[in-house]
């Protein structure tokens, strides 16, 4: 039976990408997921989050915001171009993927996932703003976009390594550790969606419903979980020495570190100076930093040769891609 032919097989009959431009155009769909979260953010921080007061049109029977609606409505706006922006760099790593030779099944299956990924999280987007910017539609919608860096980094990853089967570089009880690490991480970021949705800075200027928590109560929730993330952080650098592991990880784990301690001087910053809008927005760039480097950590665990060029020994086991996951 013929595969089925689309408008990407029969461009990659014609076309064929280099394997230096499917890793750029991957990299840039991770850059482009971090900047989406930065600029989210400073929606909510400039009080614009309903400058366009609907969906999917900025107004009733306007697409693009009108001079009464002022800067807010220019920012909201803007926000919501990016997400085409997004999608176009998506786009083109897609077309990259397919026109690679060989073309690589799971390089394209990731692209294609942050694709759906980001139509998720634009219709999560609309929502936000027709429930007005209810807080815990706001806390998903971020957390989408948490999704959206994992797919993007492991489709970076994938383009810079081969297509054998993954082998450990660590013992299992490693392993363990790194995951329980990123079950921490994850935690402490939706601890911090907590903290956001309980704090001041709403997203409008005008009254907008907030999480039913006490603030300073969640604070300290989400600065306990940071505490056990450093500490697991250290963990890691001490057990990766003891068991003498690559260097790739070791330096991933004190990557991760870094951006920890990084992260917890700017909350530390932000709660002492009453949460002025630029540290706040600096810690929600620390916040996708940290993820990305905890999954980066994760990561280097494991190598993945080109099919063939290993003979897989006994004692190692294979560990299941990320990818996959």
């Amino acid at each position: 039976m013929n595969p089925v032919r689309t408008p990407f097989s029969l461009l990659a009959e014609h076309v064929t990408v280099p394997d230096r431009v499917i890793r750029w155009t991957a990299f840039a769909t991770l850059v482009a997921s971090v900047l989406i979260v930065v600029t989210g953010g400073a929606v909510r921080l400039t009080g614009s989050g309903l400058g366009c007061p609907t969906w999917p049109t900025c107004t009733g029977g306007d697409l693009a915001p009108t001079a009464a609606m002022g800067i807010h409505g220019i920012i909201e706006f803007t926000n919501r171009m990016l997400t085409d922006v997004v999608c176009v760099v998506v786009g083109l790593a897609i077309i990259a993927a397919r026109c690679g030779s060989p073309w690589r099944r799971s390089v394209s299956r990731l692209g294609w996932a942050q694709f759906w990924i980001i139509v998720v999280d634009a219709v999560l987007g609309g929502i936000t703003v027709l429930s007005h910017l209810n807080p815990f539609v706001v806390a998903v919608h971020f957390l989408t976009s948490m999704l959206l860096i994992l797919a993007a980094l492991a489709m970076w990853q994938r383009t810079r390594e081969g297509d054998g089967e993954p082998v450990r570089t660590v013992g299992r009880p490693v392993l363990h550790l790194s995951r329980l690490t990123i079950a921490v991480t994850s935690a402490l970021i939706v601890a911090g969606t907590l903290a956001t949705g309980t704090g001041p800075h709403s997203g409008d200027g005008t009254t907008v419903k907030r999480m039913p928590f006490n603030w300073e109560k969640v604070t300290q929730f989400h600065a306990d979980f940071a505490m056990v993330t450093i500490g697991l952080s250290l963990a890691m650098i001490f057990v990766l020495l003891a068991v003498d592991a690559p260097r790739a990880p070791r330096a991933r784990s004190r990557e991760f570190l870094l951006v920890l301690l990084s992260q917890a001087v700017i909350g530390f910053v932000q709660y002492f100076t009453h949460l002025p809008e630029l540290v706040v927005g600096i810690h929600l760039l620390g916040a996708a930093l940290v993820w990305v480097a905890v999954l980066r950590l994760h990561l280097s665990l494991r190598i993945r040769p080109e099919l063939g060029a290993l003979d897989r020994p006994s004692d190692i086991e294979a560990m299941p891609d990320l990818a996959a996951v």
